[in-house]
This record gives C-alpha cells, sequence and structure tokens, in this order.
C-alpha cells in the first residue's frame, strides 16, 4: 500500500499546485509523507551528527527502506540523559507536521537495532531549535519494539518547523539505528511567530479558568514573544469553552484569552511575524462568543503593515457586527486589501470584558522579490551553498537571474507535459472502460429499477409503483491499490447474491470508484437496452461548495425546469450582510438579513414575523470568477431549488442574478443547524435539572425526525438524492420546525465530518452506506442509510460523531465487512433514549441489501406509529 502511494505522490504535489490554496489547515486532513520514504526530501537534505560507517549515514534512515546496512545508526552507543546524537531532516521551507513514523534496522533479518525511545527538537530558521512537548508537558516519545515494524506516533500538538531533529534516548547505554518520515503538509501561511500579551485567568464559579497559551513555543514572561502555539495548532475551540477537543485539560485550554481590565487602551496588541513579503488577502479569528459570560468577539481591528523596515503610517481597519444572539464561536474574516507585507501588528479592540482566540490564519500570495534569503545557520546541519567570505544578503546578479527564468520555464513546460499525460490517460481509461462493458453486456444482465413513473409519486394510489432509485456516478479516484486476490468483475458478480443474474437490484454505477484494504472489487455494466446513467442520465449540480448539492435524474429536472424561473430578482441593496457560514470551491455562504422579503414571497409562503422587521436569510454567492460549467450548474441549481415546495425543505425565496455575483436567497431557520443546536442541549432528567441546562424532550427528538423523513420522503418521491443527509444540513425554527439544506460541507465547523480522498474529493464517509463508499452508487436507497445515521445523532444529541472509536480508514474497512457480509460489519450502537422499535428503524436503514431497506415513506410512517 505504501508504494502505491509513493506512486501516485507526484501527482498529488501537482493536484495541489494547480488547486485552490487555503490558508486552513486541518490536522485530521493534514497526514501527507513529506518524502523520506517516498525520495521527494533529497539526500543533501539528511544529515546527522555521526555515523558508524559510511554504510549507516544519514541518507540511509529512510522509512521502508533497505538501501545501504539498513539504516542510520550513530558512531556512539546512546547513554542516558545523553542527547549528542541525532538526525536531522531539511524540508526546505516551513511545514506543517502532524505525524512522526520510525523503524529501526532489519537488514532483511541481520539487523536488530532499534530505538526504544527518542525526543524531537525543530526550528523554523536553523538557529533556535526547540524541544517538542505534548499537551501534558512530556517531551520523550514512545519508539519501537523490534527493528522492523512501523511506529506511527501523532504530534499533539503539531509543530511548525523547517528542521526536525530525531534525537534517540535510552535508559541504558545501547546501540541504535533509526528510520524516519515525516507526515504533514506545506504550510501555507508563512508565519513564523506571533507575539501577544500572556493569556490570562478568569474565575468561574469559584473556580480559576486558565487561557494560557499552554502550547506556545516561543518565551512566555509578562508577554509571548518569538513563538508559534495554539492560536496556529489547526484546532478550533467549541461553543463552550469549559470544554476541550483535548482529553485531560483544563476548563478553557483551547483559547487564549484576555480581561479588558488589564489593557487600560481597549485593545490587545498581536504581531504577526511572516517567513517572506507577502501580499495579504485574508486574515480569519476564530473568536468565541459566549454573551452570557461576557466573551465577545472583538469589536474593532486595527492593523498596521510593516514591507521593508518602516511600518506603514496608514493603517488598516475592519468592524465585524457584534453578535448578542447567537452564542456559537465563529470565524470573523478580514480583508486585507492586498497590502504588502513581512510582518503584521493588530489591534483587537474588547466588545465585551472578555475577548478569546482559538485560532488565527492567513491567505496571502507570497510577494516576487529579487533578492535571496541568507542561509539558515546550523551548527551541524546540512551543508549550504555559501562560499566563505559571501554576503548572504546580496543582490542576483543578471547570469543568476537568467538561470532562474529558465529552470522556471522548465519546471512549466514539464506540468505541463504531466497533465497532458493524465488527460490522455483519462481518455484511454474511458475508452477501455466503455469496452469492457460491451463485453460485460454478454453476460451480465441487470435492472436498473427505472420504473415508468420516474417524475412523481402518488399519495391517493397506494397500489402505484414505488419511486426509482436513480444513480448518480461519483468520479473520485481509486484510494487503495488491488489486492492480489482482485478477481474479475463478471466473476465476482455471480457470488453476490445481491447483483446475481436474477436479482432485480440496480446496476452497479458505471464509474470503478474505490476498492478498500478489504480488496472489495468493483464493477461495470448495464442492461440491453437502458442508457448507462453515467451517460447523462444524470445532472450533478456542483453548486458553491463544489460538491453535489442533489443528484437529479436529467428528465425530472427537465420537467421541473421547464419553465421560467418562478422566484423575483432581489435588490442587492436591501440585504445586510450579518457573517460567513461557509466557502467552498465555487463561492461562499453568507448569513444576511433582508428587508421587504416579504413583498417577494408567493401567497402560500409566510414568514412568523411582522412585515417591517427584516428577515434572516441565507445566501449562497457564486464567484465572478466561476468557470462557465459553475454558472451554468448554478442556474440549474435555481430553476430546481425554485421547485421544490415542501415544509420541510428550505425554500428558495429570491435570487440576483441581473448582475454579478449570482445569489440565490434561502430561508435560514434562527436556531441554526440541528447538530450545533441540539450539542447546546440535554435530555429531559435529573442531570439536566442540576447542571440547569437547556432541555430538549424524547418526544420532540422524535417530531424532528419525522420531519426529516417527511422532507426526504418528499425529495424521493421527485428522484432526488441528497447524498449528505446529516444533523449538520437539517436546519431547526421555533416550536423545533425542521428543514433539510446542504450547508454542512462548506463549513469550517464541520471540516472534519468530511475524509479527502488523495487531497481531492471530500465524502462524508460516517454517513455514507457501504455501496457508496465502495461501488460510488448512490441512490434513495444510500439516503436512507444515511438518515439512520442522522436519526442516530439525533438520539444522541450529537454528543459525539458516528463510529467515533473507529478511524477513518477503519469506517472503510467496515465498510468492507458489509460488502462481504460475514457478520462482523460494526454498527451504531443503541442511544440510551432510543427504544427498541425506533432502534429497529435504524438498522433496517443499515441491511446489506438495499431492496430491503425501508422507503422514507414506510421510515416517516414508522416513526408516527412509534409516538402514539
Amino acid at each position: 500500500m505504501k508504494r502505491q502511494w509513493d506512486k501516485h505522490f507526484p501527482l498529488l504535489i501537482l493536484l495541489y499546485l494547480v488547486g485552490d490554496v487555503t490558508s486552513q489547515v486541518n490536522p485530521g486532513v493534514c497526514r501527507y509523507p513529506l518524502g523520506m520514504s517516498g525520495g521527494q526530501i533529497q539526500d543533501e537534505d539528511i544529515s546527522a551528527s555521526s555515523q558508524w560507517s559510511e554504510s549507516t549515514a544519514a541518507r540511509y534512515g529512510r522509512l521502508d527502506f533497505e538501501e545501504g546496512d539498513g539504516a542510520w545508526c550513530p558512531e556512539r552507543t546512546v547513554e542516558p540523559d545523553s542527547l549528542k546524537e541525532f538526525l536531522q531532516i531539511d524540508l526546505r521551507s516551513l511545514h506543517f507536521i502532524t505525524l512522526v513514523g520510525t523503524q529501526g534496522r532489519h537488514a532483511g533479518g541481520i539487523g536488530n537495532e532499534f530505538a526504544q525511545m527518542y525526543k524531537i527538537k525543530y526550528s523554523r530558521d536553523g538557529s533556535r531549535w526547540i524541544s517538542w512537548r505534548n499537551r501534558q508537558g512530556k517531551q520523550v516519545i514512545e519508539g519501537n519494539r523490534n527493528a522492523y515494524d512501523i511506529m506511527l506516533k501523532d504530534l499533539e500538538p503539531p509543530i511548525i518547523a523547517r528542521f526536525v531533529r530525531f534525537m534517540p534516548v535510552s535508559d541504558h547505554s545501547m546501540n541504535v539505528c533509526m528510520r524516519v518520515e515525516l507526515y504533514g503538509c506545506e504550510w501555507l501561511d508563512g508565519l513564523v511567530s506571533y507575539n501577544a500579551p500572556a493569556g490570562e485567568q478568569m474565575s468561574l464559579e469559584g473556580q480559576p479558568v486558565h487561557f494560557n497559551d499552554s502550547v506556545y513555543d516561543g518565551a512566555v514572561i509578562n508577554s509571548m514573544t518569538e513563538g508559534l502555539g495554539q492560536l496556529t495548532d489547526g484546532m478550533c475551540g467549541l461553543d463552550d469553552f469549559t470544554h476541550s477537543h483535548v482529553y485531560n485539560v483544563w476548563p478553557g485550554y483551547d483559547y487564549v484569552g484576555w480581561t479588558n481590565e488589564s489593557f487600560p487602551n481597549g485593545y490587545v496588541e498581536i504581531m504577526f511575524e511572516f517567513d517572506r513579503t507577502r501580499n495579504f488577502t485574508t486574515m480569519k479569528v476564530h473568536c468565541n462568543n459566549m454573551f452570557t459570560r461576557h466573551i465577545k468577539a472583538f469589536r474593532q481591528v486595527v492593523c498596521y503593515f510593516r514591507s521593508e523596515a518602516d511600518w506603514e503610517a496608514t493603517p488598516l481597519s475592519f468592524s465585524p457586527v457584534v453578535d448578542d444572539v447567537n452564542p456559537s464561536a465563529r470565524f470573523i474574516t478580514v480583508s486585507l486589501a492586498n497590502h504588502m507585507a513581512s510582518a503584521m501588528k493588530c489591534h483587537f479592540y474588547f466588545a465585551d470584558t472578555w475577548m478569546m482566540f482559538s485560532e488565527i490564519t492567513f491567505q496571502s500570495d507570497t510577494a516576487m522579490y529579487n533578492t535571496t534569503l541568507a542561509p539558515p545557520k546550523t551548527g551541524s546541519g546540512p551543508p549550504t551553498s555559501t562560499q566563505p567570505g559571501d554576503d548572504p544578503t546580496h543582490k542576483i546578479d543578471d547570469s543568476n537571474t537568467r538561470i532562474l527564468i529558465g529552470c522556471l520555464v522548465a519546471i512549466i513546460f514539464i506540468l505541463v507535459a504531466i497533465i497532458v499525460i493524465i488527460l490522455w490517460r483519462q481518455v484511454w481509461q474511458k475508452m477501455l472502460e466503455k469496452a469492457s462493458r460491451r463485453m460485460l453486456d454478454d453476460e451480465l444482465t441487470a435492472s436498473l429499477s427505472l420504473q415508468s413513473e420516474t417524475f412523481a409519486y402518488s399519495h391517493n394510489n397506494p397500489s402505484s409503483s414505488a419511486p426509482s432509485e436513480q444513480e448518480s456516478s461519483s468520479t473520485y479516484e481509486r484510494i487503495f491499490p488491488l489486492g492480489p486476490d482482485y478477481q474479475e468483475p463478471s466473476r465476482l458478480i455471480r457470488k453476490l447474491p445481491e447483483f446475481s443474474h436474477s436479482s432485480e437490484e440496480a446496476a452497479l454505477t458505471s464509474t470503478v470508484v474505490a476498492v478498500t484494504a478489504s480488496k472489495a472489487p468493483t464493477a461495470t455494466f448495464a442492461q440491453d437496452g437502458v442508457p448507462h446513467y453515467a451517460e447523462a442520465d444524470i445532472v450533478n449540480l456542483q453548486g458553491v461548495t463544489g460538491g453535489n448539492t442533489y443528484a437529479v435524474p436529467a428528465l425530472t429536472m427537465d420537467l421541473l425546469s421547464g419553465k421560467d424561473v418562478a422566484v423575483e430578482e432581489f435588490p442587492r441593496k436591501l440585504l445586510t450582510f450579518k457573517e460567513k457560514l461557509g466557502e467552498g470551491q465555487f463561492g461562499e455562504v453568507h448569513l444576511c438579513e433582508a428587508e421587504g422579503m416579504q413583498e417577494f414571497m408567493d401567497e402560500d409562503f409566510s414568514f412568523d414575523i411582522s412585515d417591517n422587521q427584516p428577515v434572516l436569510v441565507a445566501v449562497k454567492m457564486l464567484r465572478a470568477d466561476a468557470n462557465k460549467n459553475a454558472r451554468n450548474d448554478f442556474l440549474k441549481e435555481i430553476k430546481i431549488m425554485s421547485r421544490l415546495k415542501d415544509p420541510n425543505i428550505i425554500r428558495l425565496l429570491a435570487v440576483c442574478i441581473c448582475s454579478d455575483p449570482l445569489c440565490m436567497i434561502t430561508e435560514y431557520m434562527e436556531n441554526g443547524d440541528l447538530n450545533q443546536f441540539l450539542s447546546r442541549h440535554e435530555p429531559e432528567g435529573q442531570l439536566a435539572l442540576i447542571s440547569n441546562a437547556p432541555t430538549v424532550s424524547y418526544g420532540n427528538l422524535c417530531y424532528m425526525a419525522t420531519q426529516i423523513a417527511s422532507g426526504m420522503r418528499y425529495l424521493s418521491s421527485l428522484n432526488f438524492v441528497h447524498r449528505d443527509l446529516a444533523t449538520r444540513n437539517c436546519l431547526v425554527g421555533k416550536n423545533y420546525t425542521i428543514k433539510i439544506a446542504d450547508f454542512g460541507m462548506s463549513r469550517n465547523l464541520y471540516s472534519g465530518d468530511y475524509y479527502r480522498i488523495q487531497g481531492r474529493a471530500v465524502l462524508p464517509i460516517r454517513w455514507m452506506s457501504w455501496e457508496s463508499i465502495l461501488l460510488g452508487k448512490f441512490t434513495t436507497a444510500s439516503d436512507v442509510w444515511a438518515f439512520g445515521v442522522t436519526l442516530w445523532e439525533t438520539l444522541t444529541f450529537c454528543n459525539e460523531q458516528p463510529y467515533s472509536q473507529l478511524t477513518d480508514e477503519q469506517v472503510i474497512e467496515n465498510t468492507g465487512e458489509f460488502f462481504r457480509d460475514q457478520k462482523r460489519q460494526v454498527y451504531l450502537p443503541q442511544p440510551v433514549l432510543c427504544p427498541d422499535s425506533v432502534y429497529k428503524i435504524m438498522l433496517n436503514c443499515w441491511r446489506r441489501n438495499t431492496k430491503e431497506r425501508p422507503s422514507f415513506q414506510e421510515i416517516h410512517r414508522a416513526l408516527l406509529e412509534s409516538q402514539t
């Protein structure tokens, strides 16, 4: 599996370079091997304090490689309390490192040396070295127990560094050898340090709550200087600051906070130093807003910029909307108006007694200057190209400039050639797939379950045929290599009862999608005379998030969108921005107030407020520079959304399409999404009375779940496949009203709910059915599976992720158990509040055979009966 990863790594780098760049680091996704095992890190960038022999030099310390004598081995034995020996790696630029791997010297059974323990030191400039400590202050990392197994260790907290040293540790004199790998991603923010006042202490109900930056790696006396810490660790604090993502830590751990009593000027000054001069576009600040505890996001921020030696005289000022309604923590995006700077000094003004930040990130383009940076100063570090007597800050002469330009042109030509080769291979692969489909037609017959009543489901005629399961192709790449026991699809298909010749189940999608570690193969075929869905039967709407809003049958879309758009143009000037809900590949989603919206609504729709009050709406905005396909998809989505009229589906209210940027205005419910709503509440009972927390009764939970089922029943009657049903995509209004939406994928808050495949496709695998993950098959039946998970979330008050005890890889492996159907698959456990009858509904939603899963009409009826 590692070799396969190494094979595709250059492609990932290319996709990374040409794709969208974001400064927001997600430690759960930023786990790519940085090149020790793959060879991207060159031999000259690997050095060591000493070596036993030339065949155990530093360059042989690569994970899972057996060159030389099989590992790096220092010249001397490692003694207790001695940190003289180290293996050093130069990454050539700053990286965000989340994981390390170590291995001993095996050498085909000849070697048996390994490091049982080790420490890590790192540096951003090559001169100041920092000892890594975990969140509890421990430096020593448990190493290997034998010479051949790879031991992976998460770095909590992660580190931001260019240079990393592995330093073997032992409690007795012993010989050690090491092979290592670093995992992470490039540190695109470019931030090398922030200076700020030290965090302060709050007294809460007589108990101290500390808001210090406990992982800051600079100097901390009265203030923090020349370091990075919790504001750059990629972890956003929770709405309630007394809770944390991290176990065994104190209340307030995720936040750095200050009280205005300590700052007579009314602001906190934070200075940011960067690796080079950059062109800054935005700064994102994650703030707590628990105003009931006198905590609010900043009232105003004033930023000063330094590009050379002096600070600019004219600062930039930004004032966000002060929110006294929603206590949720949130990112506030500050536009930096393309200022050029290598340092930034920002004054954050208090809006209440306390101000708390958990994360600050930057987006910028690196400025191009015709100067070189001074080489890093390293004690026994990697060699540099500087010759004795050279001035390390001299300007590049003309000959060097020509060489640099020539290298850049060559790199561009190579990248273009790689792109052409990739596109050619994809076209060739599609041709082979079409040929294989024709060959398989002689062996396989399968029904697509495409019934005559494709467009609507008659509620008045129970005997009429149920809506068909429409499939949509998902073209993300294979994520695991084919195992040695891979079988041809035609042979496999005879062994699966669900897809046998006599089965009437729907055909597999025509796109070969994924084979997991369980070695579950995929197949491609269709019934004679019936067109493949991948040949244009499905319209996949990109939406502003870059993901599919709904998978819509093409004929259904034609029926729905044959008329003009049934919504009116809304004046942009009547929209007032409140906050950004999320962003994606093609646009953004904003929370706004709309004045006079009642005048633009149909007679069958009304707001539960007076006519002269502004209405809270969500505005999905397409970027002005979006490509033609994205614009067409956006307009198609408007047409389709304008026809969706159901009390449990978010309603399209109006549009702004006469000029760019294109906007669609939809409902937004005042209580936010169901996930956040339930996480702020407790079940009724004695515990809730003691904690004085707001409660939701079991009856209201069932009432909300029934509404979700009703909304999905409406969508399935039109053969719409949602593909991302979850509590994060259900909005809550007054009196526990629920409406289904699609904002979840675009929100940073839920980035951990989506699994990134090879840095490209993003999938909610913990909510997806086994056939969606393994076979790329999305149907109404897969939506039913997701509903079962959503029902489980609801009855657990969203206190944890589905399958929280499993890693993402184990979740995928579990789908392989569903595929094999040998009774080893893991199901979500029955929630405490859940009666047997409702848990049976969940289990029915998770049946392996899609035909055995209930329809949404049956689920809706069963939930209604469970409440009587």
